[in-house]
């Protein structure tokens, strides 16, 4: 029994591998051909940095079991140290393949650093006491990148906090502004490199997901207290799940960054969090396959509602309804329930404050 189980979570994970090998031969083909609108060729990196984003949420939510609710902040680390990598590499790194490959690396090391600081503290929480600590580090980050100011000259980079106290040699240039992000940006993110880049996510969590530390991350996830009776070290495994989702999300963050014209905090906030997990949630906890379709379909379904500018977000609310009714997945009923008590423990501290 236990090598049929194993036969088909292998059978599983080559499926999900050709259909992002199809989705991709399919769409370079399109895109070859002129076959495809504008908007659409726009939203391939995007899609594909939303995509490894919820992968790797999936592997916390899904695999580990914990709920996160800050994970647009491991994005938001990773896009702009990856933004500022690649802004500080344009004159000694002329190749733009290897610029964005260095800064993808450079966006998923600070992004897992991240990782393990918040993960040291927060993972001796559980269920809705970490999802509310994890929102709290996501508003934090946007607070630190909205005050920071970081600029190059021949003398390197330099920083300055709260206020831009930063002096420059001849040829200086600021690269990150405070609340005015980084303007300027060149873009180099291609869709070849997002799917390099979600294969070898795919890569990564299905190799863990299939080994003996995998094994030990879902009996966390089952069963804690039976987990912890056969000696399984809670805080290893936890820690290790949670620092390798925050580095993927952190060289999606990059992709992302390196994929627009100017990026700023605010767009790594709270609702991106959400939509990341709302991509979890509608794809089933656990199911990779599952996240790759949701995160596909849902970030380009506001896209095609455009002509319906005052219905968009009416239509799109309820096809996540719909889609959530339908599937009426456990993962759909936990997610509602403990996002409401959430909600409901804040309004009962309003209430005593008040």
């Amino acid at each position: 029994m236990k090598k049929i189980l194993q036969n088909k979570a292998t059978r599983s994970n080559y499926i999900t591998y050709g259909g992002v090998i199809l989705a991709f031969i399919l769409l370079q083909g399109l895109s070859a051909a002129n076959a495809l609108s504008s908007s659409l060729k726009g939203q391939l990196v995007p899609i594909c940095a939303y995509v490894v984003m919820a992968l790797s949420l999936n592997l916390t939510v899904g695999v580990l079991g914990e709920l996160s609710l800050g994970h647009a902040g491991f994005m938001s680390v990773g896009a702009f140290a990856g933004a500022v990598a690649a802004s500080a590499m344009t004159e000694s790194v002329a190749a733009e393949p290897i610029r964005l490959a260095i800064a993808m690396v450079i966006g998923a090391v600070f992004a897992g650093v991240a990782g393990v600081l918040i993960g040291i503290p927060v993972l001796r929480l559980n269920g809705d006491y970490l999802a509310i600590v994890t929102l709290a580090f996501g508003e934090i980050i946007k607070s630190i990148i909205n005050n920071l100011y970081i600029g190059i000259d021949v003398n390197g980079l330099h920083a300055s906090f709260l206020n831009n106290n930063i002096t420059f040699a001849e040829g200086g240039r600021m690269i990150l502004s405070g609340p005015m992000g980084i303007p300027g940006i060149q873009k180099i993110s291609t869709f070849t490199a997002g799917f390099i880049l979600i294969m070898i996510t795919l890569i990564v969590i299905f190799n863990l997901v299939n080994s003996r530390s995998g094994r030990a991350i879902m009996a966390l996830r089952d069963n804690r207290i039976a987990a912890e009776s056969v000696g399984i070290p809670v805080t290893k495994y936890k820690m290790m799940a949670f620092v390798t989702s925050a580095a993927l999300a952190g060289a999606a963050g990059a992709l992302f960054s390196l994929g627009q014209n100017t990026i700023i905090a605010s767009k790594f906030d709270f609702n991106t969090s959400i939509l990341i997990l709302v991509f979890v949630v509608l794809g089933g906890q656990g199911r990779m396959w599952g996240s790759i379709i949701a995160a596909a379909a849902l970030t380009v379904l506001p896209e095609m509602l455009r002509e319906f500018a005052d219905y968009r977000m009416l239509i799109y609310a309820i096809v996540l309804i719909v889609v959530m009714l339908f599937t009426n997945s456990a993962g759909a009923k936990q997610f509602i329930s403990k996002v409401k008590s959430i909600f409901m423990r804040d309004i009962e501290g309003g209430e005593q404050n008040g």
